[in-house]
């Protein structure tokens, strides 16, 4: 099965709110599925969007079972974890273009294809990925907190001395969960960049 097939089989398995559907659909009218999840680093090819976004899942996935047990589910819904997993960099849909760059190789300059940033809605990383989920279909604090702050301290607003994200970790253990199920995937699952 592809990732594409994969990511829509998992989506429409466990994602059931209203809303979910629309949402499906604007991802696969989007480069969702072509976008990479990077421009240099993770994922950075095509299709590594989604890619990225199954890793997540499924670390995600591992990681509340471990957390909570065999009822995890008591705890932390199903639809909750494919949702936070699946859709937390809904930001990069539309962000990333290709182009073509002159690179020196054995003493020859060629054009190699690299991605560039284009953004049309500079609304922020986990933040944006909130606003435009919830444009479709609504989340529940829990899910919206993990998805804004799942860049932990990578995310800029931490670098800039705003403490919200400790306050957010400390009252939602969802959001420490998805930015573990993130890093993990990163520098665990996927292959990296330049």
């Amino acid at each position: 099965m592809d990732k594409r097939d994969e990511f829509i089989r998992i989506y429409e398995t466990h994602v059931k709110r209203e809303g979910a559907d629309k949402l499906l659909r604007y991802l696969l009218d989007s480069d969702f599925f072509t976008a990479p999840a990077s421009g240099r680093f993770h994922c950075c090819h095509d299709g590594g969007l989604c890619e990225h976004s199954i890793n997540v899942y499924r670390r995600m996935l591992a990681l509340v079972e471990s957390e909570y047990g065999k009822d995890w589910e008591n705890t932390v819904s199903h639809e909750s974890v494919a949702i936070c997993g699946l859709l937390h960099d809904l930001c990069k849909v539309g962000y990333y273009k290709k182009d073509l760059r002159n690179v020196k190789e054995n003493g020859e300059w060629v054009q190699k294809p690299y991605y560039t940033k284009d953004e049309e809605l500079p609304y922020g990383h986990g933040e944006k990925s909130v606003y435009i989920i919830n444009g479709f279909m609504r989340l529940t604090r829990a899910e919206a907190m993990a998805i804004n702050w799942h860049m932990g301290g990578f995310d800029a607003r931490s670098r800039g001395g705003d403490f919200s994200i400790s306050e957010a970790y400390a009252r939602y253990p969802l959001c420490v969960l998805l930015h573990a199920a993130d890093l993990l995937a990163t520098y665990l699952d996927e292959e990296r960049g330049v």
